[in-house]
């Protein structure tokens, strides 16, 4: 069967039995007033109002789409809107799944349904980040030639993962993560809307927070969660969901938390500061608490890597790749394996030796050009290479570094203002020491005098 006929049955069942729908297939939006969040990309005029037909006496709107976001922002719930306001053919493919063969019956059945009875094709692609650049090469004379309103959705930099040709031809789109308000708003329209839940039961503020707190942001979680927690207080023959409900059917404690209030930043130091502490275990029960509170683990990640600059540096060179590495790696798994790697560098950073050596440095460099210690650059280290740049004395005196004994030419490098300054203090602690006797060796070297 052809993908978009499947697409197209599909859609029929849901139409037919949309009890039988999941609450987060059958609270999606039918219109782009519906929808949550993302409110920087409805504005009017916008390139997605264009694409539905709104402000149409101006330029056409955009024959692809690439959309780029975390997971549960409404990537899929665009792509359906678009399709709905357009009356267009609605297809849906994911990468995972599909392949050139997949792709080139859509276009086929597109180019078929455009000549035949004048509908045109939307093909939403989900994460097109994981189709090889042979088969997103496919996609390119149907998005050249408008075949097919192209919708892909992606959760990793498209700069990185979509090929620059298709690139080059779509309109990119970010979505931002959900806000706990707008999620709220999805919930209490759950509840009562005829397609949702139709006041079946009542939400308390407590599991409400809570709700939030484990959706993360995600709006399908949240939904996904309050239709199995709704389901389970019902068969209670309880008018309301309670936390002990809600907790029973998701498996999760309620953690007293907040993502964007006080507690938020409290336990984000609180980790900072024993990993600084080399308190490997306070350090894991604050990221459990990070974890379990829902907290975005891109977050966590961050502050690990600024964590391995600020406070290990050079003490354990290692630190800074391995907390890139584990930022790479969440991005891509997310929740619940990202609490691995997490966990993993958490206490790699805790045990490793400290310095805040390259901190200091840095601060003290900037402080000295903040305060208009700049100076002129030595001539003899400026650029030589284009014509004239000899007349003006530009690269002369010049000692090429490896043309001497050690590799090391004793000439100045800083301007004449700063060239005795020194700005990095190395500790001896772990790796750091054979930086603190290569510094002292270098500066010797050099001839430089002690400030």
């Amino acid at each position: 069967m052809e993908p978009d006929l499947f697409t197209a049955a599909a859609e029929e069942r849901q139409e037919k039995d949309p009890a039988g729908s999941p609450l987060a297939v059958r609270m999606r939006p039918r219109a782009l007033d519906e929808v949550v969040g993302q409110q920087h990309l409805l504005k009017p005029g916008s390139p997605l109002r264009r694409l539905v037909g709104e402000g149409s006496s101006g330029p056409a709107g955009p024959s692809s789409v690439i959309l780029w976001g975390p997971p549960g922002t409404g990537k899929t719930t665009l792509a359906y809107v678009v399709s709905k306001a357009t009356e267009k053919r609605f297809v849906e493919l994911s990468a995972i799944t599909a392949g050139v063969k997949e792709v080139r019956a859509v276009i086929d059945g597109a180019r078929r349904a455009v000549g035949g009875y004048g509908k045109e094709t939307v093909l939403f692609l989900d994460e097109i980040h994981r189709f090889s650049k042979a088969q997103q090469d496919s996609l390119l004379p149907a998005v050249e030639n408008r075949w097919v309103t192209l919708i892909a959705a992606t959760t990793e930099n498209p700069y990185f993962s979509v090929i620059s040709p298709l690139l080059s031809r779509s309109l990119l789109l970010t979505l931002e993560p959900l806000t706990d308000d707008d999620v709220r708003g999805l919930l209490r329209r759950a509840l009562s809307d005829e397609r949702g839940l139709k006041g079946a039961v009542a939400l308390p503020a407590d599991t409400e927070d809570h709700l939030l707190r484990i959706a993360g942001g995600d709006a399908r979680r949240a939904l996904t969660a309050l239709e199995a927690a709704a389901g389970a207080a019902l068969d209670k023959d309880e008018a309301e969901i309670s936390l002990e409900t809600l907790e029973e059917t998701v498996d999760r404690a309620a953690v007293k938390y907040d993502r964007d209030g006080d507690q938020h930043y409290d336990v984000a130091s609180a980790l900072i500061k024993s990993i600084r502490g080399s308190d490997v275990d306070a350090a894991l029960h604050y990221l459990a608490r990070m974890i379990e509170a829902g907290e975005d683990p891109r977050f966590i990640a961050r502050r690990l890597m600024i964590s391995a600059s600020e406070d290990i540096g050079l003490a354990d060179p290692g630190a800074l790749p391995l907390a890139v590495a584990a930022a790479q790696a969440v991005a891509m798994i997310g929740f619940p394996e990202a609490a691995l790697t997490l966990s993993h560098t958490t206490i790699a950073l805790a045990l490793a030796p400290k310095s805040n050596a390259a901190t200091t440095a840095i601060g003290a460099a900037l402080e000295d050009v903040r305060k208009g210690h700049a100076g002129a650059v030595p001539a003899a280290l400026r650029d030589s290479h284009y014509k004239g740049a000899g007349k003006l004395g530009h690269g002369q005196g010049y000692v090429y570094p490896h043309d001497v004994p050690e590799g090391i030419a004793a000439q100045q490098y800083a301007p004449d203002s700063l060239k005795d300054r020194e700005y990095y203090t190395p500790t001896r602690h772990g790796g750091e020491a054979r930086y603190a006797d290569a510094v002292e060796w270098t500066r010797k070297h050099l001839g430089r005098k002690r400030s």
